[in-house]
């Protein structure tokens, strides 16, 4: 389990978890971003580690096929005039690009994860390590 701090370049906090839980994951599962999960291998609790992780370890690049251009008029009037820079718009295959640009003709829509570009800066503290146990052996029963 660890607490951290993420920082963009220009000091802004995009996450934290220092006012709730200790992220709790298990190390080489996936679950984190490379990077992260790098950082925290070899710490001993209660040690400490900054790590600035460049785009390539932390969300990759934008991925241009990731931003389409949507007619207007494919969008509903009703739904039309709620549509805001920014705001996520939820689609049946469960994925919420988010707009970025709405003309007269077309709706920006970018499915790429919001940090995609970024160097991060992460401030990591080892609180807690919990050594994974064996699965326990079944038996068939006859």
């Amino acid at each position: 389990m660890v607490h951290y701090t993420g920082t963009l370049d220009d000091g802004t906090e995009f996450d934290s978890s220092r006012d709730g839980f200790p992220l709790d994951f298990v190390i080489g599962s996936g679950q984190l971003i490379d990077g992260f999960d790098s950082a925290v291998r070899g710490l001993a609790v209660g040690e400490s580690v900054t790590v600035r992780l460049e785009a390539a370890e932390g969300y990759g690049e934008p991925n241009p096929e990731l931003i389409a251009d949507v007619p207007i008029k494919e969008f509903p009037p009703e739904i039309l005039s709620q549509l805001s820079l920014g705001m996520a718009i939820p689609l049946s295959n469960g994925i919420s690009p988010v707009i970025t640009n709405i003309t007269d003709t077309f709706v920006t829509l970018d499915a790429n994860h919001p940090l995609a570009g970024e160097a991060l800066t992460f401030d990591i503290e080892l609180v807690d390590l919990i050594k994974p146990t064996p699965a326990l052996e079944t038996t068939p029963v006859a």
